[in-house]
């Protein structure tokens, strides 16, 4: 729904009310200025915004590609480090 400032400010009520099912994008000399949501929607949005721990990223790191951290731990144990044959000169 849009409506423009002045409606909105005239029918604030109703405009509350309608933003429960959907955004009122509000109209300002002639662009939208400002969108009304619901209190829930709001705070779908806050939590989609919000950056993930560091602890919570590396448990996902984890978990897609612990197949291939095992696998990479059982090459290391068999055959030690590639460049363990290294010499300085």
């Amino acid at each position: 729904m849009q409506v423009t400032a002045t409606v909105a400010k005239n029918r604030f009520g109703a405009i509350c009310a309608q933003a429960k099912t959907e955004p009122v994008f509000v109209e300002k000399d002639g662009r939208i200025d400002t969108v009304i949501v619901s209190a829930q929607q709001f705070a779908e949005l806050q939590a989609a915004g919000r950056p993930e721990t560091l602890a919570q990223r590396k448990a996902q790191f984890e978990q897609a590609h612990g197949a291939w951290i095992a696998e990479q731990n059982q090459r290391f144990e068999a055959h030690g480090l590639w460049c363990d044959d290294l010499r300085v000169w």
